[in-house]
């Protein structure tokens, strides 16, 4: 389509010359209007291969304005085709945002079951139009403790480790790295009190249509997309499914195996030791070795504007339900009917056995009251027969395919490396000469502490002054992370 405007402020007249090349949508019109005259152009934008059509209206007002014709001379200003105009608009980001929907339940076995739901944070204080939703849940062990102070704490942290004043943008691309800092920050604060519990997080930001999810432990969070796809945002740590995790606890100076019992046989999850814990990440637990470590892995997604469903349960659900389970159950509900019914379900299928807790989020587009309902796939019942059931690895690579059209990956990380996960900016304040530490935000002069990047001082893989700086407290909690330090539990008498 080729869209033209004229106007002059000589002429009182406007003329829009709208004209289209598209066969589907074909047409061309001259309109003139006057002075002091309201219009209303609605245009099409079609791609020609029919993929994609975009209906955009534009209100526009002209009035007439006495001037003398020397004022209207020095306001003359060059012609501006609507297609520019248009371009800048979309360009302007001024995109809705969608309308959040959520819903919660709980049945408490235990009574170590946290979760957080804030709908109201601001990137800019005292600015709406800056704002995003936190949701989270907190899977407490051995207490309450870690995943209360966890709730209370984990936010302020998050936020304290990106920059003010930044753009929305930038706001989105510090927040991985943000919340790396913000998860450590608050596990070191918890041992400081010197208590043993421990707690699994699973911290949902919602930005718009980007979703960014933080984890550590086995508190899972879920994507229902439109057309019954399924996608796990989150990375479970238990050491019995994570080969991976298993590994580094080893090189790190941990001992994974079962529990033994009297006869020397093994029963149970592995567990890493000492300590008997069965994830290899989480926050607190300081009466085990510091390769249980608080660093989560992180994931990016941006929704297309048909939205999505977040499941958000610790593993007393997915204990009981597989990940396609839990979001079938629900489909067509509202999102608090739907949670207590994930809920009602896992009890059915395993019974009490632990906590557990369901938040379910929709991310509907504003113009929805309702995330629409999934149609229901016919089963290839002749596929079914030869090939039988899906196997593991091809429900992987639909998770990694699906997303195609309907979710874009942004970001993922989860290594497990303090110095891979902060980045290589510096931190040093030109004015002060005063570095600040990337994990507790506290400014030190650099004499006392370290680069993220810096070893032995022989090393020739060390690099003392690129990266981002580190206190000696942190630096120690990294070292001591990675194996470099001898760990000792923490025991309280």
């Amino acid at each position: 389509m080729d869209f033209n405007v004229r106007s002059s402020l000589l002429d009182p007249s406007v003329t829009i010359c709208v004209s289209s090349v598209h066969s589907k949508f074909g047409f061309s019109s001259v309109y003139q209007f006057g002075a002091s005259v309201d219009f209303c152009v609605t245009y099409l934008l079609g791609s020609f291969d029919g993929l994609r059509v975009l209906e955009e209206t534009i209100f526009c007002t002209f009035s007439e304005t006495k001037m003398s014709q020397t004022e209207v001379s020095g306001m003359k200003a060059p012609l501006v085709p609507l297609a520019t105009l248009i371009g800048r608009e979309l360009r302007s980001e001024k995109v809705e945002k969608p309308y959040l929907k959520y819903g919660q339940a709980a049945v408490a076995k235990k009574g170590e079951d946290c979760f957080l739901i804030k709908t109201d944070c601001q990137r800019t204080h005292s600015n709406p139009s800056t704002s995003f939703s936190v949701f989270a849940i907190f899977d407490g062990h051995n207490g309450i403790s870690a995943a209360i102070f966890a709730k209370e704490n984990l936010l302020a942290n998050v936020l304290s480790a990106i920059p003010q004043g930044i753009s929305r943008d930038e706001w989105l691309h510090a927040l991985p790295r943000a919340l790396v800092a913000g998860f450590v920050k608050t596990d070191i604060e918890f041992q400081q009190k010197g208590e043993t519990s421990g707690t699994t997080v699973t911290f949902v930001v919602i930005d718009g249509w980007t979703v960014t999810v933080a984890s550590v432990g086995d508190s899972r969070c879920i994507l229902d997309t439109q057309g019954g796809v399924v996608s796990l945002l989150t990375v479970d740590h238990r050491l019995e499914e994570n080969e991976e995790e298993r590994a580094r606890v080893t090189a790190s100076g941990g001992e994974v195996g079962r529990l033994n019992v009297f006869g020397g046989s093994e029963v149970g999850p592995l567990r890493c030791w000492p300590g008997g814990l069965c994830l290899s990440r989480s926050i607190g637990d300081t009466d085990v070795g510091e390769f249980i470590v608080p660093i989560p892995h992180v994931k990016q997604v941006k929704l297309s504007n048909a939205g999505g469903r977040l499941i958000i349960a610790s593993d007393g659900i997915w204990d009981a339900l597989s990940s396609d389970l839990a979001a079938k159950s629900c489909r067509g509900l509202p999102a608090e009917l739907a949670a207590k019914l994930v809920v009602k379900e896992a009890l059915r299928s395993r019974g009490l056995k632990d906590d557990t807790t369901c938040l379910v989020v929709d991310i509907i587009p504003s113009d929805h009251p309702v995330l629409p309902p999934t149609p229901m796939k016919k089963q290839n019942i002749l596929a079914s027969l030869i090939f039988g059931k899906k196997t593991r690895n091809s429900v992987n690579k639909r998770n990694k395919l699906s997303s195609v059209g309907v979710v874009e990956e942004l970001f993922e990380e989860g290594s497990a490396m303090l110095a891979e996960r902060l980045g290589k900016d510096s931190t040093l304040d030109a004015n002060s000469g005063l570095f600040r530490c990337a994990v507790c935000q506290v400014d030190q002069p650099p004499v006392e502490g370290l680069s993220v990047n810096s070893g032995p001082f022989f090393s020739p893989a060390s690099k003392p002054w690129e990266g981002l700086f580190l206190c000696a407290k942190c630096r120690n909690k990294k070292d001591a992370m990675e194996g470099k330090r001898l760990s000792t539990p923490t025991v309280i008498l």
